[in-house]
Protein backbone atom coordinates (compact mmCIF):
# COMPACT_ATOMS: atom_id res chain seq x y z
CA UNK A 1 0.00 0.00 0.00
CA UNK A 2 1.09 3.59 -0.58
CA UNK A 3 1.18 5.87 2.46
CA UNK A 4 0.94 8.94 0.18
CA UNK A 5 3.84 10.52 2.11
CA UNK A 6 6.80 9.46 -0.07
CA UNK A 7 8.74 9.09 3.18
CA UNK A 8 11.43 6.48 3.68
CA UNK A 9 10.21 4.39 6.63
CA UNK A 10 12.82 2.56 8.71
CA UNK A 11 11.22 2.81 12.15
CA UNK A 12 8.50 0.21 12.81
CA UNK A 13 6.93 -0.88 16.10
CA UNK A 14 4.13 -3.48 16.09
CA UNK A 15 2.47 -3.69 19.49
CA UNK A 16 -0.28 -6.25 18.95
CA UNK A 17 -2.53 -7.49 16.17
CA UNK A 18 -4.24 -4.10 15.96
CA UNK A 19 -1.86 -1.26 16.91
CA UNK A 20 1.40 -0.32 15.21
CA UNK A 21 3.53 2.75 14.43
CA UNK A 22 5.98 3.70 11.67
CA UNK A 23 8.43 6.58 11.47
CA UNK A 24 10.74 7.94 8.81
CA UNK A 25 12.17 10.79 6.82
CA UNK A 26 10.94 14.38 6.66
CA UNK A 27 9.39 14.11 10.12
CA UNK A 28 6.68 11.59 9.20
CA UNK A 29 5.06 9.30 11.76
CA UNK A 30 2.14 6.94 11.10
CA UNK A 31 -0.25 4.94 13.29
CA UNK A 32 -2.77 2.16 12.74
CA UNK A 33 -5.30 0.66 15.14
CA UNK A 34 -6.78 -1.95 12.78
CA UNK A 35 -3.80 -4.10 11.91
CA UNK A 36 -2.43 -1.94 9.12
CA UNK A 37 -5.59 -1.69 7.03
CA UNK A 38 -5.81 2.06 7.62
CA UNK A 39 -3.07 4.49 8.61
CA UNK A 40 -3.04 8.05 9.91
CA UNK A 41 0.07 10.10 9.15
CA UNK A 42 1.37 13.30 10.72
CA UNK A 43 4.57 15.32 10.46
CA UNK A 44 6.16 16.15 13.79
CA UNK A 45 5.75 19.88 14.26
CA UNK A 46 9.13 21.65 14.38
CA UNK A 47 11.04 18.51 13.33
CA UNK A 48 9.97 18.26 9.69
CA UNK A 49 13.56 17.83 8.49
CA UNK A 50 14.36 14.94 10.84
CA UNK A 51 14.75 11.33 9.76
CA UNK A 52 13.08 9.35 12.55
CA UNK A 53 14.64 5.93 11.96
CA UNK A 54 14.01 4.65 15.50
CA UNK A 55 10.65 4.16 17.20
CA UNK A 56 9.29 2.21 20.14
CA UNK A 57 5.56 2.28 20.83
CA UNK A 58 4.04 1.18 24.14
CA UNK A 59 0.40 1.35 23.03
CA UNK A 60 -1.80 3.27 20.61
CA UNK A 61 -1.14 6.58 22.39
CA UNK A 62 2.37 6.45 23.90
CA UNK A 63 5.60 6.16 21.90
CA UNK A 64 9.16 7.45 21.63
CA UNK A 65 10.98 8.32 18.40
CA UNK A 66 14.61 9.22 17.69
CA UNK A 67 16.20 10.80 14.64
CA UNK A 68 19.35 9.78 12.83
CA UNK A 69 21.64 12.81 12.63
CA UNK A 70 22.75 15.84 14.56
CA UNK A 71 21.43 17.29 16.73
CA UNK A 72 20.21 13.95 18.07
CA UNK A 73 16.71 14.03 19.55
CA UNK A 74 14.38 11.67 21.38
CA UNK A 75 10.73 12.76 21.44
CA UNK A 76 7.83 11.40 23.49
CA UNK A 77 4.08 11.46 22.80
CA UNK A 78 1.04 10.58 24.91
CA UNK A 79 -1.66 11.43 22.34
CA UNK A 80 -1.01 9.18 19.32
CA UNK A 81 1.53 11.58 17.82
CA UNK A 82 -0.55 14.76 17.69
CA UNK A 83 1.97 16.48 19.96
CA UNK A 84 5.51 15.59 20.99
CA UNK A 85 7.79 16.54 23.86
CA UNK A 86 11.57 16.65 23.49
CA UNK A 87 12.99 14.40 26.22
CA UNK A 88 16.63 14.09 25.04
CA UNK A 89 19.02 16.17 22.96
CA UNK A 90 22.68 15.79 22.05
CA UNK A 91 24.05 18.70 20.01
CA UNK A 92 27.45 17.16 19.26
CA UNK A 93 28.05 17.57 15.52
CA UNK A 94 28.75 13.84 15.15
CA UNK A 95 25.82 12.57 17.26
CA UNK A 96 23.83 9.86 15.47
CA UNK A 97 21.24 7.59 17.11
CA UNK A 98 21.10 4.07 15.66
CA UNK A 99 18.37 2.39 17.68
CA UNK A 100 16.11 2.12 20.73
CA UNK A 101 14.69 -0.89 22.53
CA UNK A 102 12.99 -1.70 25.85
CA UNK A 103 12.94 -4.62 28.25
CA UNK A 104 9.52 -3.64 29.58
CA UNK A 105 7.28 -0.59 29.87
CA UNK A 106 9.82 1.23 32.06
CA UNK A 107 13.39 0.18 31.30
CA UNK A 108 14.94 0.91 27.92
CA UNK A 109 18.14 1.95 26.19
CA UNK A 110 19.26 4.05 23.24
CA UNK A 111 22.57 3.67 21.41
CA UNK A 112 24.39 5.58 18.72
CA UNK A 113 27.60 6.08 16.80
CA UNK A 114 30.73 6.69 18.88
CA UNK A 115 31.53 10.01 20.49
CA UNK A 116 35.15 10.47 21.57
CA UNK A 117 35.93 6.84 20.80
CA UNK A 118 33.07 5.31 22.83
CA UNK A 119 29.58 4.23 21.86
CA UNK A 120 26.81 6.69 22.70
CA UNK A 121 24.46 5.12 25.24
CA UNK A 122 21.53 6.50 27.26
CA UNK A 123 19.01 4.74 29.47
CA UNK A 124 15.52 5.37 30.73
CA UNK A 125 13.80 4.02 33.83
CA UNK A 126 10.41 5.68 33.32
CA UNK A 127 9.24 4.49 29.94
CA UNK A 128 11.14 7.05 27.86
CA UNK A 129 10.02 10.20 29.64
CA UNK A 130 13.58 10.99 30.78
CA UNK A 131 16.99 9.75 29.60
CA UNK A 132 20.43 9.61 31.23
CA UNK A 133 23.62 9.24 29.24
CA UNK A 134 26.19 6.66 30.31
CA UNK A 135 29.65 8.05 31.04
CA UNK A 136 32.36 7.28 28.51
CA UNK A 137 33.96 4.93 31.01
CA UNK A 138 30.80 2.81 31.03
CA UNK A 139 30.39 2.71 27.23
CA UNK A 140 32.11 0.19 24.94
CA UNK A 141 35.29 1.49 23.31
CA UNK A 142 35.04 1.50 19.52
CA UNK A 143 37.74 0.91 16.93
CA UNK A 144 38.56 3.58 14.36
CA UNK A 145 35.84 3.45 11.72
CA UNK A 146 33.55 1.22 13.80
CA UNK A 147 29.99 2.48 14.22
CA UNK A 148 26.56 0.97 13.56
CA UNK A 149 23.62 1.17 11.16
CA UNK A 150 20.11 2.53 11.62
CA UNK A 151 18.94 0.59 8.57
CA UNK A 152 15.97 -1.08 10.27
CA UNK A 153 16.42 -0.45 13.99
CA UNK A 154 17.24 -4.12 14.53
CA UNK A 155 20.90 -3.94 15.55
CA UNK A 156 19.80 -3.54 19.18
CA UNK A 157 17.81 -6.14 21.10
CA UNK A 158 16.70 -6.12 24.75
CA UNK A 159 16.05 -9.72 25.82
CA UNK A 160 14.52 -11.19 28.97
CA UNK A 161 14.97 -8.89 31.99
CA UNK A 162 18.51 -7.55 31.58
CA UNK A 163 20.24 -9.03 28.53
CA UNK A 164 21.26 -6.65 25.75
CA UNK A 165 22.73 -7.12 22.27
CA UNK A 166 24.16 -4.38 20.03
CA UNK A 167 25.68 -5.08 16.60
CA UNK A 168 28.30 -2.78 15.13
CA UNK A 169 29.57 -2.28 11.59
CA UNK A 170 32.04 -0.44 9.42
CA UNK A 171 35.75 -1.16 9.53
CA UNK A 172 35.01 -3.59 12.38
CA UNK A 173 31.72 -5.47 12.86
CA UNK A 174 31.18 -7.06 16.27
CA UNK A 175 28.36 -8.25 18.48
CA UNK A 176 28.37 -6.59 21.90
CA UNK A 177 26.62 -8.51 24.67
CA UNK A 178 25.64 -7.29 28.14
CA UNK A 179 23.87 -9.30 30.82
CA UNK A 180 23.26 -6.36 33.17
CA UNK A 181 21.62 -3.64 31.03
CA UNK A 182 24.88 -2.20 29.79
CA UNK A 183 26.92 -2.05 32.98
CA UNK A 184 29.51 -4.43 31.53
CA UNK A 185 30.12 -5.83 28.06
CA UNK A 186 31.55 -8.77 26.18
CA UNK A 187 32.62 -8.19 22.57
CA UNK A 188 32.27 -11.06 20.09
CA UNK A 189 34.05 -10.90 16.72
CA UNK A 190 31.99 -11.91 13.69
CA UNK A 191 32.87 -13.14 10.18
CA UNK A 192 30.36 -10.80 8.48
CA UNK A 193 31.66 -8.73 5.57
CA UNK A 194 33.47 -5.72 7.08
CA UNK A 195 36.39 -3.37 6.58
CA UNK A 196 34.79 -0.29 4.99
CA UNK A 197 32.23 2.26 6.14
CA UNK A 198 29.42 0.63 4.10
CA UNK A 199 29.87 -2.94 5.39
CA UNK A 200 28.96 -4.93 8.48
CA UNK A 201 25.97 -6.21 10.43
CA UNK A 202 22.71 -4.43 9.60
CA UNK A 203 20.35 -6.69 11.54
CA UNK A 204 20.55 -9.10 14.47
CA UNK A 205 17.98 -11.74 15.44
CA UNK A 206 18.14 -13.92 18.58
CA UNK A 207 16.17 -17.14 18.10
CA UNK A 208 17.16 -18.77 21.38
CA UNK A 209 19.60 -18.61 24.25
CA UNK A 210 22.56 -19.32 21.96
CA UNK A 211 20.95 -19.47 18.50
CA UNK A 212 21.43 -16.12 16.77
CA UNK A 213 21.38 -14.79 13.21
CA UNK A 214 23.35 -11.82 11.89
CA UNK A 215 22.94 -10.35 8.41
CA UNK A 216 24.06 -7.37 6.39
CA UNK A 217 26.71 -6.98 3.73
CA UNK A 218 27.57 -3.86 1.78
CA UNK A 219 24.87 -1.23 1.21
CA UNK A 220 26.84 0.12 -1.73
CA UNK A 221 26.66 -3.30 -3.43
CA UNK A 222 23.12 -4.67 -2.99
CA UNK A 223 23.68 -7.87 -4.96
CA UNK A 224 26.93 -8.95 -3.26
CA UNK A 225 26.22 -12.32 -1.63
CA UNK A 226 29.62 -12.77 0.03
CA UNK A 227 29.68 -13.19 3.83
CA UNK A 228 26.33 -11.42 4.23
CA UNK A 229 24.61 -13.81 6.68
CA UNK A 230 25.76 -16.13 9.48
CA UNK A 231 24.20 -18.31 12.17
CA UNK A 232 25.60 -19.33 15.54
CA UNK A 233 24.32 -22.22 17.65
CA UNK A 234 26.74 -21.66 20.54
CA UNK A 235 26.39 -18.02 21.47
CA UNK A 236 28.96 -16.63 19.04
CA UNK A 237 31.83 -19.06 19.66
CA UNK A 238 31.56 -20.21 16.04
CA UNK A 239 29.53 -18.97 13.08
CA UNK A 240 28.11 -20.96 10.16
CA UNK A 241 27.29 -19.71 6.69
CA UNK A 242 23.93 -20.79 5.25
CA UNK A 243 23.82 -23.37 2.48
CA UNK A 244 22.12 -20.75 0.33
CA UNK A 245 22.03 -17.12 1.39
CA UNK A 246 19.74 -14.16 0.77
CA UNK A 247 19.85 -12.24 -2.48
CA UNK A 248 22.54 -9.91 -1.15
CA UNK A 249 22.73 -6.94 1.18
CA UNK A 250 20.11 -7.56 3.87
CA UNK A 251 18.65 -4.85 6.10
CA UNK A 252 16.30 -6.83 8.34
CA UNK A 253 15.61 -10.42 9.38
CA UNK A 254 12.49 -11.29 11.38
CA UNK A 255 10.96 -14.55 12.57
CA UNK A 256 7.35 -15.28 11.61
CA UNK A 257 5.14 -18.07 12.94
CA UNK A 258 2.53 -18.53 10.24
CA UNK A 259 2.18 -22.03 8.84
CA UNK A 260 -0.54 -21.29 6.31
CA UNK A 261 -0.39 -19.85 2.81
CA UNK A 262 0.56 -16.17 2.99
CA UNK A 263 0.57 -13.17 0.76
CA UNK A 264 2.04 -9.70 0.76
CA UNK A 265 -0.05 -7.16 -1.15
CA UNK A 266 -0.50 -8.87 -4.55
CA UNK A 267 2.62 -11.02 -4.34
CA UNK A 268 1.84 -14.67 -3.46
CA UNK A 269 4.06 -16.23 -0.83
CA UNK A 270 3.08 -19.86 -1.31
CA UNK A 271 2.76 -22.51 1.37
CA UNK A 272 5.01 -22.25 4.40
CA UNK A 273 6.03 -25.73 5.52
CA UNK A 274 8.22 -25.12 8.56
CA UNK A 275 9.97 -28.27 9.85
CA UNK A 276 9.60 -29.14 13.52
CA UNK A 277 11.90 -27.18 15.87
CA UNK A 278 12.80 -24.77 13.07
CA UNK A 279 11.96 -21.08 12.63
CA UNK A 280 10.56 -19.43 9.54
CA UNK A 281 12.48 -16.23 8.84
CA UNK A 282 11.71 -13.35 6.50
CA UNK A 283 14.53 -11.15 5.18
CA UNK A 284 14.08 -7.69 3.66
CA UNK A 285 16.54 -6.13 1.25
CA UNK A 286 16.41 -3.34 -1.33
CA UNK A 287 16.01 -5.93 -4.10
CA UNK A 288 13.22 -8.02 -2.58
CA UNK A 289 12.15 -10.48 0.10
CA UNK A 290 13.67 -13.87 0.92
CA UNK A 291 12.39 -16.64 3.16
CA UNK A 292 13.94 -19.45 5.18
CA UNK A 293 12.10 -22.36 6.80
CA UNK A 294 15.07 -23.70 8.80
CA UNK A 295 16.58 -21.03 11.06
CA UNK A 296 18.25 -19.28 8.13
CA UNK A 297 20.28 -22.21 6.84
CA UNK A 298 18.73 -22.07 3.35
CA UNK A 299 17.02 -19.12 1.69
CA UNK A 300 14.78 -18.80 -1.34
CA UNK A 301 13.42 -15.76 -3.11
CA UNK A 302 9.90 -14.87 -2.04
CA UNK A 303 9.04 -11.60 -3.74
CA UNK A 304 10.80 -9.16 -6.06
CA UNK A 305 8.93 -6.25 -4.51
CA UNK A 306 11.72 -3.73 -3.92
CA UNK A 307 12.62 -1.15 -1.31
CA UNK A 308 11.36 -2.76 1.90
CA UNK A 309 13.74 -1.82 4.74
CA UNK A 310 12.15 -3.37 7.82
CA UNK A 311 9.81 -6.20 8.81
CA UNK A 312 8.43 -6.57 12.32
CA UNK A 313 6.13 -9.05 14.07
CA UNK A 314 3.69 -8.08 16.81
CA UNK A 315 5.15 -8.32 20.30
CA UNK A 316 2.00 -10.03 21.60
CA UNK A 317 0.36 -11.49 18.50
CA UNK A 318 0.94 -12.66 14.95
CA UNK A 319 0.57 -9.49 12.86
CA UNK A 320 3.56 -8.95 10.56
CA UNK A 321 4.09 -5.58 8.86
CA UNK A 322 6.69 -4.32 6.41
CA UNK A 323 7.82 -0.76 5.71
CA UNK A 324 10.31 0.85 3.36
CA UNK A 325 11.23 3.58 0.94
CA UNK A 326 8.89 5.65 -1.17
CA UNK A 327 6.20 5.41 1.51
CA UNK A 328 5.83 1.63 1.16
CA UNK A 329 3.81 -0.34 3.73
CA UNK A 330 2.55 -3.92 3.55
CA UNK A 331 0.77 -6.56 5.60
CA UNK A 332 1.78 -10.20 5.70
CA UNK A 333 -1.48 -12.14 5.82
CA UNK A 334 -3.11 -15.49 5.17
CA UNK A 335 -4.46 -16.23 1.73
CA UNK A 336 -8.18 -16.85 1.86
Amino acid sequence: MDSKTNASFRGLSVINDSAAWVSGSNGWVGTTINGGKDWHFRRVNGYEQCDFRSIYAFNAKNAVIANAGAPAYILYTTDSGYTWQKVYENDDSTAFIDGIDFWDHKYGIMYGDPLKGHMLLARTKDGGKTWTEYTNADCPAMSTGEASFAASGTCIKCVDRKKLFIATGGTVSRLLVSRNRGKSWKALPTPILQGTASTGIFTFLPLGKKLWVIAGGDYKNDSLRTANLFITYNGGKTWDEPFTTTRGYTECVQTIKHTDALEITSFPMGDLMTPKNQNTLLAASPEGLDISYNNGNTWTGLSDEKHFHVVKKSRTGNLVLLAGGEGKLAILKKVR
